[in-house]
C-alpha cells in the first residue's frame, strides 16, 4: 500500500496534483514496454541527427532471431535482440545502413567541425575584441584585454590613451567539459595559443576609461589597422558604490560572471551587499548582465534591486545570540541591522555559518540543550567577517532552512526523525520520504532500444519503491503520479514545502555521444555534505545485494540533488543505453529487486543514521 499523498502548493499559485488516498500501487502499473515487434527499429540517435563528438552509438532493436547489419557488418546484440555498436564519426556526413532479414532503415548522422573563427591575413578576428560588453571593476583590480590577429603580428591597446602592449600566446591548455568525467575522457587537452593575445594592467583610481581601441601592425611593409572594443571599461569609486537588494528566493550566487561558474550559497531574499564590479557574461546560453557583490559572490543583475547614491555601505553588528527548539527544528535567531551576505558549510559533525560585512559585539548566546547542536562557538575570523560554527551531536544532518524575516536572520535546523523503534513490521513509521520520477510529459529523458522512455521507466520503478517503502511504514510522497511535465523548480519546491525525511529523484541513466554502450551500473549523486552518507550506502548496498554493477558515487551539481531542507540524493537505476542492462529495466521482475533492494537499504541507513 502506498502512504498518503497530499496537496502542496508551489511557485505560481500551482498545485501539486495528489489526493489524500491509500492506492494499491501495484493496480496501477503498466508493465514495462517489451520488444514484441517483429520490425527492426532504431530509436537513437534519429535518421537526421548533429554531434560534435567523434563517435556514435546506434540504439535499437530486432526479434533475436536473425542478425543485425550495419553498413554490412553484423553487430552484437543482447538475448532479446538489442543492440548498441559504435562507430567513429568523420567530419561531415556519416551515413549507416542498418538492416535485419530485408528491412532497411538509414540514419545519417553530421558530425561539426570545432568551431573556430578563421583569423584574417590582415586584421583582427571577427568578434573577439574584449571586452565584448561593458565592464566595471574596482582600483587596483587587474584589467586584462585579449584579442585574436594574424601570428607574428605586433599588436597593443590603447585605453584612456595609455598603450599597453599584448603578448602572443603559447602553450595553452583547454579543459575538458565537466561531462567529460561519464565518458573517461577527462584529460585536458593542449591548444595552440599563436594567434590570440593578451595584457593586463592596473587602474589606481576610479575613471571612465570608454572603450579600448587595438592596434594591429603586420607584414612587411606593415598594414596597420585599428578598431575600438564593443564594450567599455569603468574603475569604480570606493565612496561611491551602488547597493544591491537581492528580490528573489535564494538568490543563486557564483564564483564568477557566468552560470557555468560554481554555485555558491544561494543569498536569502533582502540580503544587502555593495556592488564592487559589473560584467556581462552567459546565463544559459544567453547573455546577460551580472554584479560583483562585496564578499566575493556573483549574482544575476535581473535578482537583485540596485541603489545608487548610497554613502553607507550595507554593514552591521552582531550581539546576542538565541535558539528555540519547536516541533522538529531548532531556529536559530540572530538579529542584525541590516541583512548582510552569508555562505554555510557542512562538515562532519559541524555546520558553519558565515556572515559578512559584520563585527561582533557579542557577549551572551542562549543555546539550550536540544536534539541536534551540542555547542554553538563564534569567532571573528577577519575584519567583516564573523562564523558561527554548530558542533553537532551527530555526523548526520537532516536539511536546513536560511532566511531573512526583517532583518533577523533564522536559520532552522531540522531534528533527526522519530522512528518507532518498537515497531519491527514497520521500521520507517515515523517518516516522510518523497519520491521524484525523473522527466514526464514533453520530457522523455533517454530512450530504450525498443522505445521505451526513461520518463516511463522512472515512474515504474518510483511506484514500485512507493510500495516497498509505505509497506515498511513510510508515508511516500511522488512528484508526480502521472505522465505529466514538472518543472525542476516546482519539484524542488516540493521538497522544500513537504520537508521530508529524504527526497530520492529516480531516474535511468544514458552517456552522452561519444560515450561507451557498453558502460552499465547502479549509481548515486549528492550534492550537499548531508546527503553524501545516503549516497554512498545505497550505492555500495544496493550493488553488492543485487549483484548490479557499480558505476559509481558522483557529487553533482543537480536540480534534485540541491535541496537543502532534507537530504536528497538522485539514483540512476541503470543504463538504457546498455542493451543487456536495458533487459533489466524493462523486466518488472528485475525492477520489483531493485525496488525492495533500494528499500532495504533506506530502512537500514536510516535506522543508524538516526540513532
Amino acid at each position: 500500500m502506498l502512504g498518503k499523498y497530499s496537496h502542496l502548493g508551489i511557485l505560481g499559485g500551482a498545485i501539486v496534483s495528489c489526493a489524500i488516498v491509500v492506492l494499491v500501487v501495484t493496480a496501477q502499473l503498466a508493465s514495462p514496454q517489451q520488444a514484441t515487434s517483429k520490425s527492426l527499429y532504431v530509436s537513437y540517435p534519429p535518421a537526421d541527427y548533429q554531434t560534435a563528438a567523434d563517435r556514435i552509438f546506434l540504439i535499437g532493436s530486432a526479434p533475436s532471431v536473425g542478425k543485425v547489419s550495419v553498413n554490412n557488418k553484423f553487430v552484437p546484440r543482447s538475448q532479446q535482440g538489442h543492440f548498441a555498436p559504435v562507430f567513429d564519426l568523420k567530419v561531415g556526413k556519416n551515413t549507416f545502413e542498418v538492416n535485419y532479414q530485408g528491412q532497411s532503415k538509414t540514419i545519417v548522422v553530421t558530425r561539426s567541425a570545432a568551431a573556430k573563427t578563421a583569423t584574417p591575413k590582415d586584421n583582427f578576428a571577427p568578434n573577439s575584441l574584449e571586452p565584448q560588453g561593458d565592464i566595471a571593476l574596482m582600483p587596483g583590480e587587474l584589467v586584462c584585454f585579449g584579442v585574436n590577429a594574424p601570428t607574428k603580428a605586433k599588436v597593443n591597446v590603447n585605453v584612456a590613451g595609455q598603450e599597453i602592449p599584448l603578448k602572443e600566446q603559447t602553450n595553452q591548455i583547454d579543459l575538458p567539459d565537466n561531462k567529460a568525467v561519464l565518458i573517461d575522457k577527462n584529460q585536458p587537452q593542449a591548444m595552440y595559443g599563436a594567434g590570440q593575445y593578451l595584457g593586463c594592467a592596473i587602474a589606481s583610481a576610479a575613471a571612465d576609461l570608454g572603450n579600448p581601441t587595438y592596434k594591429l601592425e603586420v607584414g612587411n611593409p606593415p598594414t596597420t589597422v585599428s578598431q575600438a572594443a564593443p564594450g567599455k571599461v569603468q574603475i569604480l569609486s570606493p565612496t561611491n558604490l551602488d547597493v544591491a537588494e537581492v528580490t528573489v528566493e535564494g538568490g543563486i550566487t557564483r564564483t564568477g560572471a557566468g552560470s557555468d561558474f560554481s554555485r555558491l550559497t544561494p543569498l536569502p531574499k533582502g540580503t544587502k551587499a555593495t556592488i564592487t564590479a559589473r560584467q556581462t557574461g552567459n546565463n544559459n546560453g544567453t547573455p546577460a548582465n551580472w554584479v560583483r557583490l562585496d564578499y566575493g559572490g556573483w549574482i544575476l543583475a535581473s535578482q537583485v534591486q540596485v541603489t545608487s547614491g548610497v554613502t553607507v555601505p550595507p554593514k552591521t553588528l552582531v550581539k546576542s545570540v538565541m535558539s528555540k527548539e519547536r516541533e522538529g527544528a531548532t531556529d536559530v535567531i540572530i538579529p542584525l541591522q541590516i541583512p548582510v551576505p552569508i555562505t554555510l558549510e557542512q562538515g562532519t559533525n559541524t555546520l558553519t555559518l558565515t556572515l559578512y560585512n559584520t563585527t561582533a559585539q557579542t557577549d551572551i548566546i542562549r543555546f539550550n540543550d536540544n536534539p541536534t547542536v551540542s555547542r554553538l562557538d563564534w569567532k571573528q575570523s577577519s575584519p567583516g567577517v564573523v562564523q558561527y560554527v554548530f558542533n553537532l551531536k551527530s555526523k548526520q544532518q537532516w536539511g536546513y532552512k536560511l532566511r531573512y524575516q526583517g532583518s533577523n536572520l533564522v536559520l532552522s535546523l531540522r531534528h533527526p526523525p522519530k522512528l518507532d523503534k518498537s515497531n519491527f513490521s514497520k521500521p520507517l513509521a515515523g517518516t516522510k520520504i518523497l519520491l521524484d520520477p525523473g522527466h514526464g510529459g514533453k520530457d522523455s529523458g533517454a530512450v530504450g532500444p525498443t522505445g521505451y522512455t526513461e520518463k516511463e521507466a522512472n515512474l515504474y520503478a518510483a511506484k514500485l519503491l512507493a510500495n516497498e517503502l509505505s509497506m515498511r511504514g513510510a508515508l511516500v510522497y511522488l512528484s508526480r503520479e502521472t505522465d505529466k511535465f514538472v518543472e525542476l523548480s516546482d519539484r524542488q519546491t516540493i521538497i522544500d514545502n513537504l520537508e521530508p525525511t529524504l527526497a530520492l529523484s529516480v531516474h535511468h541513466n544514458s552517456l552522452p555521444d561519444g560515450g561507451n554502450p557498453d558502460t552499465k551500473g547502479f549509481s548515486t549523486y549528492w550534492y550537499h555534505a548531508q546527503a553524501q552518507s545516503l549516497a554512498m550506502y545505497l550505492h555500495n548496498y544496493v550493488v553488492k545485494d543485487t549483484g548490479r554493477n557499480a558505476y559509481g558515487v558522483f557529487w553533482d551539481n543537480l536540480a534534485l540533488a540541491r535541496p537543502v531542507s532534507a537530504p536528497s540524493v538522485l539514483l540512476e537505476w541503470g543504463f538504457m543505453s546498455n542493451p543487456s542492462e536495458f533487459e533489466q529495466i524493462a523486466n518488472p521482475q528485475e525492477q520489483q529487486k531493485m525496488a525492495k533492494s533500494i528499500a532495504n537499504g533506506i530502512t537500514q541507513w536510516l535506522v543508524t543514521a538516526a540513532n
